[in-house]
């Protein structure tokens, strides 16, 4: 069985996020190193700085996250499609055996069943005729014989 390439990695993923995480988090101690030193006004370039990097690691990650949710999404719709034909086969081999053993055993198969039940209604359809006809042929017998 050939497997697709699994172009997503949690582990890369999280990975790359501690990663940016520890990267903001030495910035913010540069920056805040820096803004003692050269005081107010660059400190808050520096805070303006920091909100924006943020709001673009946070579009970057629910990117991510988006995109990963629609892999995992799209794997799980695939895999039950594959178990939903693993059981139909199985279900399909189950009935073939089971069909077989009976039949071994001499048990009738639905069909052989369903052909004995229309010759029964054929015959019984007949009998009611034929009984119908003798009764007919009697009672026109009785009423033909004189009385005595």
């Amino acid at each position: 069985m050939t497997t697709k390439p699994n172009h997503f990695d949690p582990a890369a993923l999280t990975d790359s996020m501690k990663e940016s995480a520890q990267q903001i988090w030495l910035a913010g101690l540069g920056a805040f190193s820096k803004a003692q030193q050269e005081g107010g006004k660059a400190f808050e370039t520096l805070v303006k700085t920091g909100i924006d990097i943020q709001r673009k690691t946070q579009e970057t990650a629910e990117a991510k996250l988006n995109e990963a949710t629609q892999k995992m999404s799209g794997i799980a719709t695939e895999l039950n499609q594959k178990a939903t034909g693993q059981w139909d086969k199985l279900e399909t081999i189950f009935e073939d055996r089971v069909a077989k053993a009976l039949h071994k055993m001499g048990v009738p198969s639905a069909e052989q069943l369903q052909d004995l039940l229309a010759r029964i209604e054929a015959l019984e359809n007949e009998l009611q005729k034929a009984t119908k006809t003798t009764r007919a042929t009697k009672v026109s017998k009785d009423t033909k014989t004189p009385l005595k």
